[in-house]
């Protein structure tokens, strides 16, 4: 598992190939990936957006934002944990994901980024 701190939030994320989704005649890769994140501040903060990378060894490049995580935008209290789960098709065997969450502390309502670390996303195949 991958982890990052940025400002008190801790990220980790680690992906897993889908081979039940997959299909390689078809150049289709399926990965799911968790996503833990703690706060480990000492303010309440919210999770408004996401901003992903995603990469593919045959060079596609794809940039994914958006509102919250899942359909929600989770408020996280000093000492709380926020866990999803989620997945990504590639085009190649191999890839890899980074990128950021955008927070805003409740009280104050200053919003930063938090950085997402980049993790590695590989079928079995590629591993050996």
């Amino acid at each position: 598992m991958q982890t990052s701190i940025t400002k008190g939030i801790r990220v980790s994320a680690e992906a897993t190939y889908r081979p039940q989704q997959s299909s390689s005649s078809e150049g289709r890769y399926v990965f799911s990936y968790e996503i833990i994140i703690e706060n480990r501040s000492e303010e309440t903060v919210q999770l408004l957006r996401r901003h992903w990378y995603v990469f593919d060894s045959v060079g596609r490049r794809e940039e994914v934002e958006g509102e919250g995580v899942i359909g929600v935008q989770p408020i996280l209290s000093p000492g709380e944990k926020f866990k999803y789960q989620s997945w990504c098709p590639l085009f190649s065997e191999l890839g890899k994901m980074h990128g950021t969450f955008l927070m805003e502390e409740q009280v104050s309502g200053k919003q930063f980024n938090v950085h997402i670390p980049e993790f590695i996303l590989t079928s079995p195949t590629k591993m050996n």
